[in-house]
């Protein structure tokens, strides 16, 4: 059974599906991926934002979320460990950070992933995300997508 609750970033089980999140980014990025400082736990938790895990016997799958304005949002670290992927974790963790988004009042998210996430980048399409200009200058983006919440 996969239970999906939101969570503190700084406990136990959000920093192990973190620590495994950037892992993957490092074997998988071309050169590599540098975490760099660890951002502050207060952006992913309310009012701020949110930090959604999947559970199972451990963490199965995580997303972040944060407010950069005062109706729009960003989501990070989405996540889906190897083992249960396949199983529509992916999509329902950003259907669960979306409805918490809406709770906050969040009306537009926008996202940003690498492309060698080629599987990542085509749940975002089919999920409704549209292909956006760059908004930021995240060393490791190559994609950046947006979508408006309906209420």
């Amino acid at each position: 059974m996969i239970e999906f609750a939101l969570a503190d970033p700084a406990l136990p089980a959000a920093q192990a599906a973190l620590a495994a999140y950037f892992a993957e980014l490092d074997r998988r990025f071309p050169g590599g991926f540098d975490a760099g400082p660890a951002a502050d736990p207060a952006h992913f938790r309310p009012p701020q934002g949110a930090f959604l895990l999947a559970l199972g016997a451990g963490p199965l799958g995580c997303v972040a979320l944060t407010r950069d304005g005062p109706a729009s949002g960003e989501v990070k670290r989405l996540w889906v460990a190897p083992t249960a992927r396949g199983m529509g974790l992916g999509s329902r963790l950003m259907a669960g950070i979306e409805t918490h988004a809406r709770a906050l009042g969040l009306t537009r998210l926008r996202l940003d992933t690498n492309a060698t996430l080629a599987e990542a980048i085509a749940m975002y399409r089919r999920l409704g995300w549209s292909d956006i200009p760059r908004y930021n200058d995240n060393p490791y983006a190559q994609c950046w997508f947006a979508k408006t919440l309906a209420p």
